[in-house]
């Protein structure tokens, strides 16, 4: 039996007290802080009790996974960052720093947001990528966020306080309408933030209207929630109801896949988390694994040898 637990997230505010804990004080916890105010610094109670090794902190592979690394900054923009929060600066030109260091990390690469927006008749469909002809992507406006996050993601546009860079859609008839104008669209993907974060009857929203739709063979939902808040599968008020979901979206004869970022064999170890893998499974759904060579993490090949 799976004890119940209440999710709390931990953020900048609580940065200083856990840093200190794993050993960092002084200038390097002031990189973090400057680290911190570029790029977003989220987690929670579950990683920071479950997963994190704080004997081993902090070359501790979930406490790099999670917390702010000063290598995630070129030097010039780490020193001047650290040169802002050292003399006290302004909030105003901290955030203005902030803001241009944001701007040359190239949120959104290649063009992707006018190359990849989909068109309905003359008009662009926001929210959604079309990147290859099978599959088109869809971030719910209500997933703009993760129960943590990890120090390697490419999405964090979506969660800096800066609405112009965010893909995010709530017009499900717009992507149902897309959906049903292009047949060979198969596989659709629902993403974020982390889909996860939303209730069952939010994500429902999104996954129902597509189960009607002939072409749509495959649903995957890109999710984290296994490593970094799996009671959200077995203890969560609406968990029943999340994994009710699943069950009607393989009764109607899709295939329902999550792609759990599994990055170190150790997110696989609490038995919760083995409950959650179990619960999805039961429901006819399949979970698979993806994730990045991560330095310092999963960088060799025993990890990946365990994982």
């Amino acid at each position: 039996m799976i004890p119940a637990r209440s999710f709390r997230a931990i953020t900048v505010h609580q940065l200083d007290p856990l840093a200190a804990r794993a050993g960092i004080t002084g200038d390097q916890l002031l990189e973090l802080r400057a680290v911190a105010t570029v790029l977003p610094f989220r987690t929670n109670s579950y990683v920071v009790d479950e997963l994190v090794d704080w004997t081993a902190a902090p070359d501790d592979p979930i406490f790099r996974l999670t917390f702010p690394q000063a290598g995630m900054l070129s030097r010039a923009d780490l020193a001047h960052m650290v040169d802002l929060l050292r003399r006290d600066a302004p909030p105003t030109e901290v955030r203005q720093a902030a803001h241009k260091i944001r701007m040359r990390l190239n949120p959104h690469p290649d063009g992707q947001v006018g190359l990849n927006t989909p068109i309905l008749g003359d008009r662009p469909v926001e929210g959604l990528q079309h990147k290859y002809a099978e599959t088109v992507l869809v971030f719910p406006r209500k997933c703009q966020t993760c129960h943590a996050y990890c120090t390697y993601c490419f999405r964090w546009p979506q969660f800096v306080g800066e609405p112009e860079l965010r893909i995010a859609t709530d017009d499900i008839q717009a992507l149902r309408s897309y959906l049903l104008a292009h047949p060979e669209v198969t596989s659709v993907l629902i993403t974020g933030g982390d889909p996860m974060v939303m209730s069952a009857a939010a994500l429902a929203s999104y996954i129902e209207p597509l189960l009607g739709i002939e072409s749509v063979e495959s649903v995957r939902i890109g999710t984290k929630a296994i490593s970094y808040w799996p009671h959200r599968f077995v203890t969560d008020q609406d968990s029943t109801d999340m994994l009710g979901l699943f069950e009607r979206v393989t009764r109607a004869g899709k295939h329902l896949a999550l792609m759990a970022h599994f990055s170190h064999p150790r997110e696989l170890e609490p038995a919760a988390a083995r409950e959650a893998i179990r619960l999805i499974q039961d429901t006819g759904a399949v979970v698979r694994c993806q994730a990045p060579l991560i330095r310092g993490i999963n960088d060799d090949p025993a990890v990946w040898i365990e994982m």
